[in-house]
């Protein structure tokens, strides 16, 4: 895996408690959508274990910049730190990693559930998608407990009406309840022959995996990628 030096570019909120950062794209990086990357301090804090954290990228592979999106409520050093470092800042990137990209067998529709900052990688994927005009059904789920929860809601409604092949269900737990059997059949239909991405806490991934197996899906149609509050 290799290491490269990045600059911060800045932050954004694109939710609330929610910060998106942009990063400068180092030469010869290469990732595809819905892989992660570990970003390193140069000046970490005191606290153990507070120098470098994995995040799935925001950006897609064909963006000038790099882009991750982390929740800042769960509150750590690292966090604070990042979100306290000013524009040309340096830092470490350490990847790409992880085998969470989508299939390449484009009959196949992709169904995304995303429980809060679970969506980051979708969006990896979804921003590709519109790009290279992808020939691809592809079907978002994502859950929040507010509709200002949610990251980048009006940029995924943006695409889900500029693109045919691009579906979204924005489910609120606070007023629709949580995801269940029911919600997934009837949003996905009559859909091709799906693979399933599962992205969020621990206890979402694990329902929904419960719920899929109830519904007759095969463990090897479903991937999926736990959030411990990143």
């Amino acid at each position: 895996m290799s290491t490269y030096e990045i600059l911060l570019k800045g932050h954004r909120e694109v939710a609330a408690g929610t910060l998106a950062f942009s990063f400068t794209k180092p030469p010869g990086f290469a990732f595809k959508p819905g892989q992660a990357i570990t970003l390193l301090l140069a000046d970490p804090p005191l606290e153990a274990n507070s120098r470098q954290r994995i995040f799935s990228l925001v950006s897609a592979p064909f963006e000038a910049e790099l882009a991750i999106a982390t929740r800042m409520r769960e509150g750590s050093a690292f966090k604070r730190a990042l979100k306290n470092l000013q524009p040309g800042a340096k830092l470490q990137l350490r990847g790409p990693r992880g085998t969470m990209t989508l299939h390449e067998e484009r009959s196949r529709s992709a169904v995304f559930i995303a429980g809060g900052i679970g969506i980051t990688p979708f969006m990896s994927m979804l921003r590709q998608a519109a790009h290279d005009r992808l020939a691809q059904r592809l079907l978002l789920i994502c859950s929040n407990r507010r509709r200002e929860d949610t990251p980048f809601l009006a940029e995924l409604r943006d695409l889900a009406r500029q693109d045919g092949n691009f579906r979204m269900l924005s489910r609120m737990t606070d007023t629709d309840g949580f995801i269940d059997a029911e919600t997934i059949r009837s949003f996905v239909g009559d859909a091709a022959a799906p693979i399933y991405y599962l992205a969020g806490p621990p206890a979402m991934v694990d329902a929904m995996k419960a719920v899929l197996r109830g519904a007759g899906v095969g463990d090897g149609d479903v991937q999926s990628e736990q959030f411990y509050g990143y």
